[in-house]
């Protein structure tokens, strides 16, 4: 029972199992005795259930906190998220730019513009196996080339923009 409750509500469900075999056993809803082992089993699986339906349920009902935060953000812009936004299209539209001309074509095709596979199979000669196998190898080649890429980018300094800041002046 622990690992379908938790160890939070584990005292409360066991009490509550112990109060039901109790009035089951005095309103002599225990026929067999040599049944309580199984009759407590099933109280307690039914038990279980009913608290992660009861869990489950209030989930779908209370909001999300990030889907709440996000509408609550403040939306004025962020110049430090807009130079790191700025800087990633940058870098992620040089690695397209790098790659080969038809692997290029295909991830814009398909990625970009949601172009159908039909469509681009046909216009550019492909089979469906060659589509594949040309979208599968450029999207690796593309992922490799943009860690690589972001990695250089984030590993350098960060310089600041004031000259002699980093100097200390005593008065």
């Amino acid at each position: 029972m622990l690992w379908q409750l938790g160890p939070r509500d584990l005292d409360d469900k066991v009490h509550d199992v112990f109060v039901i075999v109790a009035k089951a056993i005095q309103r002599s809803g225990l026929r067999d005795p040599e049944r309580l082992m199984g009759f407590v089993r099933t109280i307690i699986h039914r038990q279980a259930a009913g608290h992660i339906e009861r869990v489950a349920r209030e989930r779908r009902h209370q909001a999300d906190l990030d889907d709440v935060l996000w509408s609550v953000a403040d939306h004025r812009v962020d110049p430090e998220r807009e130079a790191i936004d700025r800087q990633n299209t940058e870098v992620a539209a040089r690695v397209l730019n790098s790659i080969d001309k038809r692997d290029r074509e295909v991830l814009i095709r398909f990625y970009l513009k949601e172009e159908r596979p039909e469509e681009i199979c046909a216009e550019m000669g492909l089979t469906p196996t060659q589509f594949r196998l040309t979208k599968s190898r450029a999207k690796a080649r593309y992922t490799e080339l943009c860690q690589t890429r972001f990695r250089r980018v984030t590993r350098k300094p960060v310089r600041s923009q004031a000259p002699y800041a980093d100097r200390h002046y005593s008065a």
